[in-house]
């Protein structure tokens, strides 16, 4: 039921909009030209340590952005949110693997039903949406791409047993060889090892089956674990960086789980806010998915080292030899494909991208809470600690 019109000025919305990410996004776009409206519920979780208007907002949200406080939930304030728009940018999400795992009826709420709702919108009502990006996860992998050092050959191997894990043997093993793990790209197969990798795995095919089927290019963004200013620093759910900088700035250790040599990928918001923006942009007609990141694997334990630097602190991270139920040892991303396809890469080098989070937190005006003991004891009560 899709009704074009090729004469409409680039009208976003940005579910989400006032998060983390979707504030940079929004600031993207605004600067770029296009018109924004932002959809958000304003989660207490996400938003009640942040600097907050009147009416809840966060301060950093830039008022050109047309504003709406609603649940996706409500199917027609989402529809009513629709109007006038030709490209949507769905980020409105529940955020956090251990919590996930725990508060599974919220998750599958916030994330698997809130993405029904816009689908049947979409599919149901008349509106003018000409392409949509969807934020996914680099969680849905499980775990990330690994050869074997005999042959070279790429596997991708089981998740870890819960034996081995009890026994603190990290590292994965096949035929009693160590793997080595490599870049993911993005035709390895999906194994999410938590409710919200699985969310984020239904998430995206959701989008990019009703998506093909209404003809509205749909593309999906595979996020690696990002960090820079506007995160929310007293959030225990949130990125580890953001994690780390909370317990140091209270002077507590940072926590490491396992040895602390689990290797991600870190990559700057700015950088994922280019992509959103590129990926709208692009004419190219597309319904797959693309890995974003840095495309620069870093330990655990590096960041844990950087961010004491970078704080000047004197603090040694505490590595707690244990393994919390749905993580992964090793993921990292190929980025080759998101090039290609849009021309996107990341501008922001690991060390000058720490520097800006960094920046951002000496000028906020209060320090953050630490709330890591309080997930570690969810993590505990509910027998997700091995």
């Amino acid at each position: 039921m899709q009704e074009r019109n090729q004469t409409l000025n680039k009208h976003a919305l940005v579910t989400g909009g006032a998060g983390f990410i979707g504030s940079h996004v929004v600031d993207l776009l605004l600067e770029r030209g296009y018109e924004v409206t932002v959809l958000d519920n304003l989660l207490p979780q996400v938003h009640a340590d942040a600097d907050r208007d009147a009416e809840g907002w966060p301060t950093y949200l830039d008022r050109r952005a047309k504003r709406i406080k609603g649940d996706i939930l409500d199917a027609e304030v989402f529809e009513s949110s629709l109007r006038g728009v030709t490209h949507l940018v769905h980020l409105a999400a529940s955020v956090g693997v251990g919590q996930s795992m725990t508060n599974i009826v919220e998750y599958c709420r916030n994330n698997v039903m809130t993405a029904a709702v816009v689908l049947e919108t979409l599919s149901q009502r008349p509106h003018t949406v000409e392409r949509m990006v969807v934020a996914s996860s680099m969680s849905i992998y499980g775990e990330g791409a690994y050869k074997l050092p005999s042959t070279g050959a790429l596997v991708a191997p089981p998740l870890r047993e819960h034996a081995a894990l009890a026994a603190r043997q990290w590292e994965l093993s096949l035929g009693g060889e160590q793997l080595i793990p490599v870049a993911t790209a993005e035709e390895k197969p999906l194994q999410p090892a938590s409710i919200y990798a699985i969310n984020k795995r239904d998430h995206e095919e959701m989008f990019l089956a009703v998506g093909r089927a209404l003809q509205i290019p749909t593309v999906a963004l595979r996020l690696f674990n990002v960090y820079g200013s506007r995160q929310a620093l007293s959030n225990p759910y949130t990125g580890v960086a953001a994690i780390f900088i909370s317990r140091l700035l209270n002077d507590q250790r940072p926590l490491v789980f396992e040895d602390g040599e689990q290797q991600r990928d870190f990559v700057h918001v700015q950088d994922i806010a280019n992509a959103f923006f590129t990926v709208l942009e692009s004419d190219a007609a597309v319904w797959d998915a693309f890995n974003i990141g840095s495309g620069k694997p870093v330990t655990i334990a590096h960041m844990a080292v950087t961010l004491n630097k970078f704080l000047d602190k004197n603090i040694e991270a505490e590595f707690l030899g244990r393994y919390r139920v749905g993580d992964i040892r090793h993921c990292f991303p190929d980025i080759s494909k998101a090039e290609r396809t849009f021309g996107w890469r990341p501008q922001r080098s690991f060390d000058e991208g720490m520097k800006e989070l960094i920046a951002w937190v000496s000028q906020t005006k209060a320090p953050p809470v630490d709330r890591s003991q309080t997930s570690m004891a969810e993590l505990e009560t509910n027998k997700l600690l091995v």
